[in-house]
């Protein structure tokens, strides 16, 4: 029998940083997401507790996002009333998601407020009793074609509509044809200033909306940019025509998927070339269901999300964490699709292809752990990133460390020899749970490089305002020079204690980054390694409160 403890584990878990702030609250989505309706008890109310804690530190759009990406799997009807109880933005995500059948719409009519009722009532996939109750409660306008219910329900939460600067920019438009002088062929003073303003205006235009044909060409859109944008593939084969995007936008039409912040070139008129956002949902024929294009939003690109030359340094982190973000999605998903194989939650598979579902979640896992600990390492090494510094017992730490590593040491023969100070010389200004993730890297790294019957000294003690930690190199790295040491090398094989996907060498720079942000220092001295973190500074003799507490003794 399968226990499923998948809940427990993840509320057990440390939610301190805000990449492990976003990985629970998307291991929450899936997890409350996926249960029965009539699941219930003191650990799903904790787990929606928690849902609502970290709704507080994840922005809003994030959570929106997360909700969007795919493989999201969102039918339990009280999850989705608690999101469709947050912001709009949230709101609509939760219910562009969400997979209820028509008697739990119905159910979940009175617990929504008016601005989800909205949404739903503009979905076409929601029952003919389930729609009749919406429009009963008066919240589909009457006649509001297929388009512009999905460019309502998908951009609205955006950025508001532009109209007045399209209705003035038309206006500018039939005043400008109005002052020509065609007699000799020139304009006057009056209608080169018109044109002037005009094109000033729609150079000013930050966004306009759209809709295509099935073909994915836009077949409509806002009447200030439409003698220029009508026309436009926007998946087009040709390198050299005036629409340029990624092949996942290509890819996203294909599948009538929803378009979230892609980017597209466009060039032409300076009104309409430069970078383009757009955020687009897929339309389809109500009656027959039939796959009519995409209505949404193009949206200028701010030139201050350019990176500029003055910020060169941070943009090799930048550009690294945005790597590292698309890297994700498609491996969260391979994860999610193995899973529901894994688990059967779409009827019964193989025992074989099981198996292989579980290994390949298994090799996702660790991708996203190594993902993590590569956006770590450039967020440390970018100064984007500080360690706390509340206090810390180092003793208790290292005590800690090494007794779990004893299963994996010591039917090997081998371990560490403790030489530590008294705990008083060992406080560190570190955080807890920094701390412990600092010490475990360094000494499960060097365990899983150590060999059979292998023994590291290890040794700990204050020294003036600081406190030291020696280890003892395994043979294996003592052996190689010190640019090999730190650097990252693919993993080989299979190992009880492995130290990453990245190798013993990237982990303890990524240690060495840790100390250095906490004030202190990793650095190799001849085949050990010293560890420096700053120490707690503490009370003297003559002050007066230990003056004070030495005369209550």
């Amino acid at each position: 029998m399968h226990f499923d403890d998948r809940l427990a584990t993840v509320l057990r878990s440390r939610g301190g940083s805000a990449s492990m702030a976003r990985i629970q609250y998307r291991q929450l989505l899936d997890l409350l997401g996926t249960m029965p309706v009539e699941a219930e008890g003191p650990q799903i109310d904790a787990a929606c507790d928690r849902l609502g804690e970290l709704g507080g530190v994840i922005p809003a759009r994030e959570r929106s996002a997360m909700l969007r990406e795919p493989g999201v799997r969102l039918r339990n009807i009280r999850l989705v009333s608690l999101l469709a109880a947050g912001e709009p933005s949230l709101a609509a995500a939760a219910i562009e998601a969400a997979n209820l059948s028509e008697e739990e719409w119905i159910d979940l009519a009175p617990a929504l407020p008016p601005a989800a009722r909205s949404l739903v009532g503009q979905r076409s996939n929601i029952g003919p009793r389930a729609a009749a109750l919406f429009r009963q409660l008066g919240m589909v306008p009457p006649g509001l074609p297929a388009t512009e219910v999905a460019a309502s329900e998908h951009v609205a939460v955006s950025e508001p509509a532009r109209s007045d600067d399209i209705a003035a920019i038309v206006q500018r438009i039939e005043d400008f044809r109005k002052t020509r002088e065609p007699v000799d062929g020139s304009e006057g003073a009056q209608a080169a200033q018109a044109r002037t303003d005009t094109e000033r205006a729609l150079a000013r235009l930050k966004a306009f909306d759209f809709a295509t044909d099935a073909e994915g060409c836009i077949a409509w859109s806002d009447p200030g940019m439409a003698p220029m944008a009508v026309g436009l593939r926007l998946a087009s084969h040709d390198m050299t025509g005036p629409a340029s995007a990624r092949a996942i936008l290509a890819l996203a039409l294909r599948h009538r998927q929803p378009l979230r912040a892609l980017r597209m070139e466009l060039s032409g008129a300076p009104a309409i070339a430069g970078r383009w956002q757009i955020d687009a949902a897929p339309c389809f024929e109500p009656g027959t269901g039939a796959y009519i294009g995409h209505a949404g939003r193009m949206r200028r690109q701010a030139e201050s999300a350019m990176p500029r030359q003055s910020a060169a340094p941070d943009s090799d982190t930048d550009r690294m964490r945005q790597l590292l973000h698309e890297l994700r999605t498609p491996v969260n998903a391979i994860q999610g699709f193995a899973e529901v194989i894994q688990q059967q939650l779409f009827g019964p598979a193989p025992h074989e292809y099981r198996a292989l579902a579980a290994n390949v979640a298994g090799d996702a896992a660790r991708v996203l752990a190594g993902l993590e600990e590569l956006e770590r390492l450039a967020r440390l090494e970018g100064g984007r990133m500080t360690l706390e510094a509340d206090g810390c017992d180092l003793a208790e730490v290292l005590e800690s460390a090494v007794r779990q590593l004893r299963a994996f040491t010591e039917p090997r023969g081998g371990g560490f020899t403790q030489n530590l100070a008294e705990r008083a010389d060992l406080q560190v200004a570190l955080g807890h749970a920094d701390c412990e993730r600092l010490i475990w890297r360094i000494l499960a790294t060097l365990a899983g490089a150590a060999a059979p019957g292998e023994s590291l000294k290890l040794r700990a003690r204050g020294r003036d305002l600081s406190v030291q930690l020696t280890v003892a190199l395994p043979q294996s790295l003592a052996a190689l020079d010190d640019e090999l040491l730190w650097q990252a090398l693919a993993a080989s094989g299979s190992k009880a204690l492995s130290a990453g996907i990245f190798g013993a060498g990237f982990s303890l720079r990524l240690a060495r980054a840790e100390a250095a942000a906490a004030g202190g220092e990793l650095r190799r001295k001849d085949k050990r390694l010293k560890l420096t973190l700053p120490g707690l500074t503490a009370d003297q003799p003559g002050h007066s409160e230990g003056q004070e507490n030495a005369a209550r003794a």
